[in-house]
């Protein structure tokens, strides 16, 4: 294969994915690999959208933003525009994801709180069974 190409199994390979993703995401039209017969072949170009369709998918975002944002790099050549609304996405992901982990924080020490209660119900029924 040449450098510039990758068959599905070795895009499968190197980005841990699996080959129904793959058709997945060029079915969302986010990958547009070569078609000979029913052989894939990727090029740079869609190893570089996977890469990040994944880092995206991994922080949250929906396809539909990562579609938007890969359209946006496509278009531009400056990609001033894709950059800033990258950041604007990206703050109010980040703003999200702090507040989920204010809500798991406290969760967690709610839950700390009961199993400790329980601990201390269990260890005052050991004692009266002595």
């Amino acid at each position: 294969m040449s450098d510039d190409l990758m068959t599905i199994r070795e895009m499968c390979d190197s980005y841990e994915v699996t080959p129904r993703t793959l058709r997945f995401y060029e079915a969302k039209e986010l990958l547009f690999p070569i078609r000979e017969g029913t052989k894939r072949l990727f090029t740079r170009r869609d190893r570089a959208r996977l890469k990040l369709i994944l880092r995206g998918k991994r922080f949250g975002f929906s396809l539909e933003s990562i579609r938007q944002l890969l359209d946006m790099y496509d278009r531009e050549t400056t990609h001033e525009t894709q950059l800033r609304h990258t950041l604007e996405l990206a703050q109010e992901r980040l703003t999200e994801m702090q507040a989920q982990r204010a809500e798991l924080d406290q969760a967690i020490d709610e839950l700390k709180e009961q199993m400790e209660r329980g601990a201390a119900q269990l260890a005052t029924f050991r004692k009266a069974a002595e």
